[in-house]
């Protein structure tokens, strides 16, 4: 297997990525091909699908072992299922599959073509070993069931985010930002009212804490 590109996004923590593809559905973020595959040819008729299905490393959880069953997060993280029913990290090839929307191709750049793209769960510089276009007649399922995980995974947080905070991250990232703390980065099997968590977001420290349904950011600082 050839890594073909590597992302360029905000997220430079495994702490805090969306849990799913799309779910932060504006961040953008940007592929990057490596030398080798910086071929305008190979992006040519690209710009004709709005979806793109990239297949990926889990590049920070390679690991010589393997477990047949691992405890999802969307159970509170102390119920088994089989690794094969599940979307884990820990798996016995770390692959991972996301959905994005194709932003834009760029075809001239100091690094190649570039494909910027929105609403990818992948933490920067992570390895891309595919890309294929999305193709809604044969992959999108609206009626299919979705075992221990039918709906999302929760209701939307209340965010509280003082201004002179937000001014800290770039304009066009405060809006996605917002949006990532509605949908509740904490583990799902924490939820100590008391304790501040924090995790890092396009070159700042994001510090918050959530009581109830009301998440407040205490902090936000350049890393």
């Amino acid at each position: 297997m050839q890594v073909i590109a590597h992302i360029r996004s905000p997220y430079t923590s495994k702490f805090g990525i969306p849990r799913q593809s799309n779910i932060v559905s504006e961040l953008p973020a940007t592929i990057v091909f490596t030398p080798e595959y910086r071929v305008a040819e190979a992006l040519r008729g690209i710009e004709e699908f709005d979806y793109l299905w990239l297949i990926w490393q889990f590049s920070e959880n390679v690991r010589d072992t393997w477990s047949p069953t691992v405890r999802p997060p969307r159970l509170g993280g102390n119920q088994r299922m089989g690794v094969f029913a599940t979307r884990s990290s820990f798996r016995p090839n770390a692959m991972g599959l996301s959905s994005v929307r194709l932003l834009s191709v760029e075809t001239h750049s100091s690094e190649g073509p570039l494909l910027h793209v929105a609403g990818a769960d992948l933490m920067d510089g992570t390895p891309i070993f595919d890309i294929k276009p999305y193709i809604p007649y044969t992959d999108a399922h609206p009626d299919a069931r979705s075992g221990f995980a039918p709906t999302p995974a929760q209701r939307l947080l209340q965010v509280e985010c003082p201004d002179n905070l937000l001014m800290l991250i770039d304009e066009p990232l405060r809006p996605s930002l917002l949006q990532l703390l509605a949908h509740d980065p904490r583990p799902q099997y924490q939820h100590d009212a008391e304790r501040i968590y924090g995790f890092p977001f396009a070159g700042c420290e994001v510090r918050f804490r959530v009581e109830s349904e009301r998440l407040t950011v205490v902090a936000i600082e350049k890393a």
